[in-house]
This record gives structure tokens, sequence and C-alpha cells, in this order.
């Protein structure tokens, strides 16, 4: 039996409604989750173009049509954890597109079982 593959990173239904009024403003997105080592960490999102992917960066997956890249290091931290981006009130990182918004995106995490590792998706297919 085929269960499908396990996405790395997922997005609630809020934050992918802000991720549609972003693109609506900026046009194409993406994601870096800079830093943060725990659930409540802020990924930064930005116009597709205004942040520059490092060599060391990676691919996490997509979200909304956005691609989600972090640090090859902290990939390394977080390999067997899946990320679900949500959002809660509050100001964005500086320069995050969801400084203005009145609201940021927020990181929430939960560890794969040992079944689901099996199944993770590759996390350089949108490289």
């Amino acid at each position: 039996m085929n269960l499908g593959t396990i996405k790395r990173v997922l997005a609630t239904e809020a934050a992918l409604e802000l991720i549609e009024r972003l693109r609506a403003k900026h046009g194409d997105l993406m994601f870096h989750q800079s830093g943060g080592c725990c659930d409540g960490s802020s990924p930064m999102c930005f116009a597709v173009g205004d942040f520059m992917v490092g060599s060391s960066d990676v691919c996490m997956g997509e979200i909304g049509g956005a691609r989600f890249y972090m640090s090859s290091s902290q990939f390394e931290y977080w390999k067997h954890t899946q990320l679900i981006i949500d959002v809660v009130p509050g100001r964005g990182g500086m320069f995050s597109l969801d400084n203005a918004e009145g609201l940021r995106f927020l990181t929430r995490s939960r560890i794969f079982d040992d079944a689901e590792l099996e199944r993770i998706e590759d996390a350089e297919s949108c490289a």
C-alpha cells in the first residue's frame, strides 16, 4: 500500500490566506527560515528576487506556491521535523513582507514518526 510522500513543510489555512494576500501585493514569494531553533520562530517572507538564496541553503518544499528555504546547517537540526507555518497577530521580521499586515508567520513543528521518516519528501526537490 502506497501511503504517499510526507511533506517537510506545511501551511495552515490562515498562512495560505496571508500568502495569497501578500502575493497580490508583491508578486511571487519565497520564504527563508533564518535562525530560530524551535517552535515560535518566524520565517521571513520575501518577494522572489529580494533575497539571495545561498548555495548552502536547502529547499524544504513549497507552501502556497512559495518555496521555503533554510540553511543546510539548520536543516541538519530540523531534518526529522515537519514544519507547520501558521499566522499569529503581531509584527513580522523587519524585512519580511508580513511586517505591515498586523500578522506574522510562525513556525510550529512536530517530529516525524518512524513510518513517516521513510516517506519524507526530498528536501532539494524544489531547488
